[in-house]
C-alpha cells in the first residue's frame, strides 16, 4: 500500500507503538509473584541422574 498518505502510517506506527508499549506493561507489572513458603522449599528432592558412560 505505497499510495497511503504519509500521516496515515504515522498514524498507524503510532498506535502500534502505544499498544505495544500497554501491553509489556500490563505483562510486567500485573503479574503476582507468590513466593514459596520455606517449609515447602526445604522438601524439595533433586534427581541425582547417574549416567553409565
Amino acid at each position: 500500500m505505497p499510495q497511503m498518505a504519509p500521516i496515515n502510517w504515522l498514524i498507524l506506527f503510532f498506535i502500534f507503538s502505544i499498544t505495544l508499549v500497554i501491553f509489556n506493561i500490563l505483562n510486567y507489572f500485573c503479574f503476582s509473584y507468590t513466593p514459596m513458603k520455606t517449609s515447602q522449599s526445604l522438601n524439595i528432592k533433586f534427581n541425582k541422574l547417574n549416567w553409565k558412560w
